[in-house]
């Protein structure tokens, strides 16, 4: 190890020992500067999933003093005003600004003629006296660090040869547009030089008076507004003036906020395959953009997941989905999270709390209910059995929804085992209970035939006096049968006078006599069966393989077992370092019978490395493949696959650019492979070689510059190898490099259609030796930094294009150009629109509805827009039918509108206003449901009948709305 690689482990141990958790705390010891600084975000993890904290920022507040430079110094006439420059040395931090007059601590007192901004530090005299005359020092102070510059001293020499007066001339005034926080305090700075010293004043262009809360400062040059709002925006304008004339400078403060949480999700407990819905709101200026986390990591919208701006939604919940979920919302100038817990209940049904009683007594002719009542997440559904019959609904039996059996009139024949059965997708739970009443049936099991791999139940059934003890016992041949150490294969099912036997994934070894024991306090009782089972071949042996050639190969084998059913047929496999797993080949024969065991493997390709497998089949189904051959690699040919996809074109000028599709390695029959490109200018007869001998390679640029552009070639590509040449592909069309246009569109124009869109239109390029696929329109919001916000292409001989996704009441500039496959040529002359203003913000309230049949009235509050919205000019009324999910639509421009429905379906309603600025911000959704209209036309049918029926107003009245809330509660039942 060299010293460079000691002294980087160093510093990695030291940067390890600075920092460390404690708790959820992560503490940092000996903060560095340039290794400390940036955004640190906390994952917390535990069994129940990961959420992510907020994002913290570290920053590390500085203050350089650079070299001290001696300053020239500045001649100025009496009368004249003077900036004296500061030069604001590298720092991190608030800085603050003063200077010294002359000599430290006499500063520089400000008022109508002077003036020391913080924003550039520099330090203003209107109007220069000879009292001013001296040295002038700017202290420069990082109100975190406390640290203290001083720059170096500047002469200020006083001229005597006028005292000339003019009118004032703004040399600091607040940029053009400025962005403000919500609760913020905003400071405007505005000073002019002139003769006489000029007066400052302030106003808002929209002639709005300023709140009580605005102060102005230092003789009305600063302009301070503390918690600024949503109404402090819009343009302020500073004047300054004096006997010789005013001048102004303007600017727009816009308005900004980090999110802010409206809605959140909270922890959700879910049975599994029910659906989620979650949905978070959140406020903040611009408005608020949402993603949704689980565990940490992003989530994607597919599936049974879908994400629409604020909702998750997920289909039909599996335990996967259980873990924390959290909603991020972000502007560009924060970002919050909100953070929830999903829990996906999953469980077998278990009546472990609520087993059915053991022995139930009865009278005959009297009533039995049993309960079946497990605990299951999803809700089991529940079946009866008595002994291993499923019963069914009867004169005498009635099942309930929620599991329980009631028997009416029992008899004697009633008595038995009675099990209940539960069962979901996680499994299934049976409770058995015995009512106790006489008699007795025996059923045994019968020999029967069956496959390897199946399952089986062999019947043992008994019907007897419940007070007998019954007990089954099982030998297979000869041996009794261990439930416990066999479980995998053997189990007993059914209640306690059921003992059948069940063997599940049968394989050869259990063909044999099966004997099911039955005892019971009267009696031993015996049943015997048979049972046959039939496999699949075992696998063949002993694979050889012989006279390999480039195409072919002599395979060979032993049979295997057949067990059971004769083999009927094998068939062959092989694989290479190219194929994915066996696959199937070609053999002569084409069908290899079972008395075969021979065969000829056919279609192999050249020069690759083979493994050979053989597999046999009976009537039963496939056997086990058998141990791989050795590997052999067949013999080396001549290329005989062309190469594919051959094509090109693009490039630069004088350039040919030639592509195509490798052959694959398996398909190069053999070593020393590469390529033959051979191509021609449309219409000669004489090809042009050229030879690339990596056979990786799917590029050829031939370079001249004779060669035209965009002229057409004739292009066809071949391989070779150490034997020989192979085929070449088919013959292409490919084209040389073209030039980009030269000329660009002219009559550009452009005007808004919304506060998001604006329309484009030029006339196209009438000629041009360039061919010409399309027009491109870039845009950009400041014409003095004309860097590229955006840019829409639309290919073919179009003249118009809308550009969307803009913000609205903003200037952009628009040009116009023409590309091809070369590039794009000339921009057009710019040309500017300014995009109207955003539609109203505030949506449609106190939105109220009456539903009289199928005739709906909706009222609403009118919204008036801000100043800095477009005006309200509609309304339009958006409701979708679920029935069809079609969506229709009102305009009005009134406050009101009756809607007709249809009286068998749902509906979901929402209010917008309308604007030149677009679509406003939508109502609360209204939810109609069929539920509404079905109870209203039931109550209206009450209303009609009970005059008739009653015989007093006073008593219809009364009765009248106890039939209405009757009715409801019956549509509620109905539905």
């Amino acid at each position: 190890m060299n010293i460079g690689e000691l002294a980087s482990l160093e510093t990695t141990v030291l940067i390890v020992f600075r920092r460390r958790l404690s708790g959820g705390n992560l503490i940092i010891t000996g903060l560095d500067r340039d290794q400390d600084s940036g955004v640190y975000q906390c994952t917390a993890s535990n069994t129940r999933g990961t959420i992510l904290s907020q994002r913290a920022t570290l920053q590390f507040a500085y203050l350089e003093n650079g070299k001290t430079q001696t300053r020239s110094a500045v001649n100025v006439r009496e009368g004249q005003g003077v900036v004296l420059l500061c030069g604001t040395p590298l720092h991190s931090g608030e800085l603050t600004f003063t200077w010294v007059f002359n000599e430290y601590p006499h500063f520089v007192q400000q008022d109508s003629r002077r003036f020391v901004s913080q924003e550039t530090g520099n330090l203003y005299i209107a109007k220069v006296k000879p009292s001013d005359v001296g040295n002038y020092t700017c202290v420069v102070n990082n109100t975190i660090t406390k640290e203290r510059v001083f720059s170096s001293p500047t002469p200020l020499v006083l001229r005597n040869d006028g005292k000339r007066e003019y009118e004032p001339k703004i040399e600091l005034h607040f940029p053009d547009t400025i962005p403000a926080a919500k609760g913020s305090t905003l400071k405007l700075e505005c000073f002019a030089l002139g003769n006489p010293v000029p007066k400052i004043s302030w106003r808002r262009t929209s002639d709005v008076s300023f709140p009580n809360k605005v102060k102005l400062k230092n003789s009305n040059a600063i302009l301070e507004i503390p918690s600024f709002q949503q109404e402090d925006t819009g343009t302020y304008e500073c004047i300054a003036e004096n006997s010789r004339g005013k001048n102004a400078v303007r600017g727009r403060l816009s308005f900004h906020a980090t999110p802010h949480w409206l809605q959140t999700m909270t922890d959700t407990s879910l049975s599994i395959e029910e659906n989620l819905f979650w949905e978070c709101k959140a406020n903040g200026k611009p408005k608020p953009s949402y993603s949704w986390l689980k565990n940490g990591e992003t989530l994607i919208s597919e599936g049974r997941v879908q994400i629409e701006n604020g909702a998750l939604s997920i289909s039909s919940l599996n335990l996967s989905d259980g873990g924390m979920y959290q909603c991020v919302a972000e502007n560009k100038h924060g970002i919050i999270y909100s953070s929830a817990e999903l829990m996906v209940l999953a469980s077998a049904p278990s009546f472990s709390q609520n087993p059915l009683s053991r022995v139930l007594k009865a009278r005959s002719g009297c009533d039995v209910s049993l309960d079946c009542r497990p605990h299951a997440s999803p809700r089991a559904i529940s079946l009866w059995k008595r002994g291993t019959e499923i019963l069914q609904r009867s004169e005498r039996i009635s099942l309930f929804p929620n599991g329980t059996l009631k028997i009416a009139n029992v008899t004697k024949r009633d008595g038995g085992s009675y099990t209940c059965i539960a069962k979901n997708q996680f499994g299934t739970a049976s409770t058995t209970g015995r009512l106790i009443i006489t008699g007795k049936i025996s059923q045994g099991p019968s020999s029967t035939e069956i496959t390897v791999g199946e399952s089986i139940v062999l019947p043992c059934q008994v019907t007897a006096d419940p007070a007998l003890d019954v007990a089954f016992f099982w030998a297979f041949n000869g041996q009794p049968i261990d439930f416990h150490q066999d479980a995998d294969h053997f189990e007993r099912v059914g209640g306690s006078f059921s003992g059948d036997l069940m063997i599940r994934n049968i394989q050869l070894n259990h063909g044999g006599k099966y004997i099911c024991l039955i005892d019971t306090d009267v009696e031993s009782l015996s049943a015997d069966a048979i049972l046959v089972v039939k496999g699949p071949p075992s696998p063949p042996d002993l694979v050889v393989v012989e006279e390999v050639t480039d195409s072919t190969a002599q395979l060979s084998w032993s049979p295997g077992q057949d067990n059971g059913s004769p083999i009927t047929g094998y068939v062959i496999q092989a694989r290479t370092p190219f194929t994915v797993g066996w696959q199937a080949v070609d053999t002569v024969p084409e069908a290899i019978n079972g008395n075969t065991l021979t065969a000829t493997v056919v279609g192999l390709n050249a020069w690759v490395e083979y493994e050979f497998r053989v597999l046999a089949s009976n009537s039963v189904g496939m056997g086990e493949p058998s141990p791989p051959s050795t590997k052999i690699r067949t013999e080396d040919a001549m290329p005989d696959t062309a190469p594919t996809d051959v094509g090109g074109g693009g490039g630069t000028k004088s350039e040919l650019v030639i592509t195509w599709e490798p052959v694959p390695e398996e398909l190069q029959n053999g070593e020393g492979f590469g390529y033959i490109i051979a191509f021609r200018p449309v219409g000669l007869v004489t090809w042009t070689r050229a030879v690339i001998s990596a056979p990786s390679v799917t590029r050829y640029v031939y370079r001249n510059d004779t060669i035209p552009p965009f002229s057409p070639f004739n292009v066809k590509v071949g391989g070779f190898n150490n034997r020989g040449e192979g085929p070449f592909s088919s013959i292409a069309t490919v084209f040389s490099a073209e030039e980009v246009p030269s000329v660009a569109p002219e009559r550009v124009s452009a005007k808004s259609l919304s506060a998001a869109d604006i329309e484009v239109t030029w006339e196209p390029i009438a000629s041009t030796p360039e061919r010409v696929l399309g027009y491109e329109v870039v845009y950009w919001e400041d014409d003095t930094k004309p860097d590229t916000v955006g840019k829409v292409r639309i290919t073919g001989n179009y003249t118009a294009v809308n550009v969307s996704g803009l913000q609205g009441n903003t200037q952009y500039y628009l040009a116009v150009c023409a590309f091809n496959t070369a590039g794009t040529g000339p921009q057009s002359i710019p040309v500017n629109v300014t995009t109207k203003k955003p539609p109203p913000g505030q949506p449609p309230q106190n939105v109220e509805w009456n539903l009289t049949g199928s005739q709906l009235v909706l009222q609403w509050d009118p919204v008036i827009a801000l100043e800095t919205e477009s005006e309200v000019t509609g309304y339009i009324v958006l409701y979708r039918r679920h029935r069809n999910n079609d969506m229709y639509s009102i305009i009005t421009s009134k406050t009101s509108v009756e809607l007709t429905l249809n009286p068998n379906d749902n509906y979901v309603i929402q209010i917008k206003t309308l604007s030149e600025g677009g679509l406003g911000e939508g109502s609360e959704p209204i939810h109609i449901h069929q539920l509404s209209m079905s109870v209203i036309s039931c109550c209206r049918l009450l209303f009609c009948l009970l005059p008739a029926l009653m015989s007093s107003y006073w008593v219809f009245n009364q009765f009248g709305c106890l039939n209405i809330l009757l009715c409801s509660l019956q549509s509620f039942s109905a539905s």
